[in-house]
């Protein structure tokens, strides 16, 4: 059991027979009255996100999320395939559960796919990828003062917006939390 007082960023509870993960929380001490914590959290399953306000001491059971190192392994149009990097076992997941998470993630790369009571609800790419940049427009000389960006699209297929002097062929640092360009690989 988590009680409210104990929530955390993160923190993955169940309610009303849903799972649920606190994306931000407020412990508040009003100068009259008693103290509650002010809880923004979203429903793991579904994405739905509600704000609620709790009693420290209301109590919750806490729910056990299995995230798994898989190894993606290809797409046949329909499925995507993945294998436990330690079990080798092997996965088929639709497009319903993969959605867009796998825009910046090439063959054999790790993710982790994460479950709860055997049912796959997201995946999480790395943080951070290293991409090399298939199309872009030609880059300039002396384009190198200003921070304008052009669009390119990267070896997965994905699109992101890249300085305006990098060129077709270069390994470039992407974070996949938000799709920005980070700079040159080393």
């Amino acid at each position: 059991m988590v009680t409210a007082g104990d929530f955390r960023n993160g923190i993955t509870f169940e309610k009303e027979g849903k799972v649920w993960q606190v994306i931000d929380f407020q412990h508040v001490k009003p100068g009259k009255g008693a103290a509650f914590v002010r809880t923004k959290y979203k429903n793991v399953m579904d994405g739905g996100i509600r704000e609620e306000a709790f009693k420290p001491e209301d109590k919750f059971p806490k729910a056990h999320i299995d995230r798994v190192d898989m190894e993606y392994l290809y797409n046949d149009g329909e499925f995507y395939y993945f294998m436990d990097q330690t079990t080798y076992d092997q996965i088929a997941l639709g497009n319903e559960e993969v959605g867009d998470t796998l825009k910046f993630v090439k063959e054999n790369d790790v993710v982790k796919v994460c479950s709860y009571k055997g049912k796959v609800f997201a995946i999480e790419p790395p943080m951070f990828v290293e991409l090399v940049i298939t199309e872009t427009e030609p880059g300039f000389k002396g384009n190198t003062a200003t921070n304008t960006l052009k669009p390119a699209i990267v070896e997965t297929g994905a699109e992101v917006r890249v300085s305006l002097f990098m060129e077709v062929g270069e390994k470039i640092k992407i974070d996949t939390r938000t799709g920005e360009c980070l700079g040159r690989a080393n």
